[in-house]
């Protein structure tokens, strides 16, 4: 029998002001402006150890990031919590942050990363370039058809080429 999924969290994190980077606030606002139900949704320049405490309150977060290699024009796949050799409070790999929502709350969160293919990030106080915003696009209408569905059983590698 599949697991009820009643919260979600969206976590979208980079810097909005160097260009592509800037995919994964992009990602929660857009998301956000939805006011889907059962969605909590955040943005950030970079995940924090403090972020651990709210992804364990919830079934499911989604990581939302830019990318320099996933494939084109996004990627979607589980995540598996794994604690890292070292970290800072500074910045924390997504697994990092599941494994201390695991270790810190007892947390059985499940995971996911949607990474969205970006190309210009040596650029500040830039915008999205054009095909970043394509594929953000497509990303968009993957992420909120399976936010409206709320069906993450049994989701292996998702990679959108369409």
């Amino acid at each position: 029998m599949a697991a009820e999924v009643n919260k979600i969290l969206l976590i979208g994190y980079g810097n909005p002001a160097r260009a592509d980077d800037g995919l994964g606030p992009a990602v929660a606002e857009s998301i956000g402006l939805k006011n889907l139900p059962g969605i909590t949704v955040e943005a950030d320049y970079q995940l924090t150890i403090e972020d651990s405490a709210q992804v364990a309150e919830h079934d499911v977060v989604i990581f939302a990031d830019a990318s320099v290699n996933c494939s084109e024009p996004f990627s979607f796949e589980p995540l598996t919590a794994k604690e890292g050799g070292s970290f800072s409070s500074h910045s924390v790999e997504p697994a990092e942050v599941m494994a201390l929502a695991e270790n810190l709350f007892k947390s059985k969160v499940k995971g996911f990363m949607l990474a969205v293919r970006g190309y210009e990030f040596d650029k500040f106080d830039a915008p999205l370039s054009e095909k970043a915003k394509q594929n953000l696009e497509k990303a968009l209408l993957f992420l909120g058809n399976l936010l409206k569905t709320k069906n993450f059983n049994n989701l292996q590698k998702i990679i959108s080429c369409s």
